[in-house]
């Protein structure tokens, strides 16, 4: 009869850890939505959308032609902000930009958590899918469905997030990346030509040399690469190099040129790092390099 009693007071005492456990889980539901529902009512905030799941969203922008489907591929950039206070914790990097099929929207950009572990946050698909090409969408995410109790990089725990996805108007990459570049020369009054590549080249001072240049040849260039905001990534005053060891950009368009030659070209993100980056380089990055082709050597 001991043994009896004491296991009753075993599941008894089990029992009671699970239900406080559930009530807390709860009762930070409870906390979140009350939190979220004070802010969309102090500000003001009209037509916001509610999901069964428990978060909030409001399109601010509804783009133009058909609605994005399960099938499209998105090119988007992505605001990660505390509802509560508004610190500004994430953003996807402006001189790039994010790309998926909307079908697999509900996986967190890693790499700006310095994490290995996905974030699963369909929201973000969800709200995509109420939006049209050059759209974008607020979406006020309770803390249990988006970084938990235990937060993530920068974000603390139980934070309420307040996440801004804006999709461009282009559906393929290479437009994207074209219409960054010509908006690019236009602004900083640049003459440049374009390659039959995508690439757009300005030749600052012609080369003077007699060798051509091909993917055999051997080359010492002066170099330095820049994303289009102006922030630089890499730079070398002596590099040896051949044509094949280098992004592809360099593969097209250098051959134009001759020993002594500089030039600054503008290399769309498919023929420098592509969707994977590469150290400091973004995925989706366009990149824009000064070169000066100070040797030439073909054996």
């Amino acid at each position: 009869m001991y043994k009896t009693f004491t296991y009753l007071v075993a599941l008894f005492m089990v029992l009671t850890l699970f239900t406080s456990c559930k009530k807390e889980y709860e009762k930070i539901e409870d906390i979140d939505e009350t939190q979220i529902k004070n802010y969309i009512a102090k500000n003001n905030l009209q037509n916001v959308k509610s999901d069964p799941s428990g978060f909030y969203y409001q399109i601010t922008a509804p783009g133009t032609g058909d609605l994005f489907t399960n099938t499209d591929y998105v090119l988007y950039d992505v605001t990660v902000k505390s509802l509560i206070n508004g610190t500004q914790y994430l953003q996807s990097p402006t001189y790039a930009n994010l790309g998926n099929y909307v079908g697999y929207l509900n996986s967190f950009f890693n790499s700006s958590l310095s994490s290995t572990r996905s974030y699963n946050i369909p929201a973000i698909r969800t709200a995509v899918l109420a939006l049209k090409p050059g759209g974008s969408a607020r979406i006020l995410l309770p803390s249990y469905l988006a970084f938990g109790k235990n937060g993530a990089g920068p974000i603390p725990s139980n934070e309420i997030i307040d996440l801004y996805v804006t999709t461009s108007g282009f559906k393929k990459q290479d437009e994207l990346d074209d219409s960054k570049i010509i908006a690019f020369l236009a602004a900083n009054q640049i003459t440049a030509t374009k390659h039959s590549s995508g690439i757009y080249y300005q030749e600052i001072t012609p080369g003077t040399g007699t060798d051509v240049i091909d993917e055999h040849s051997t080359l010492v260039v002066k170099y330095s690469g820049r994303f289009l905001n102006g922030t630089q990534f890499d730079s070398n005053d002596s590099f040896t190099t051949t044509l094949l060891a280098v992004v592809k950009g360099w593969e097209e368009v250098l051959p134009l040129f001759k020993k002594g030659a500089k030039v600054r070209i503008f290399i769309p993100s498919s023929l420098g790092y592509g969707t994977a980056g590469y150290g400091s380089v973004p995925p989706n990055a366009v990149l824009d390099f000064t070169i000066e082709i100070t040797n030439v050597t073909n054996s």
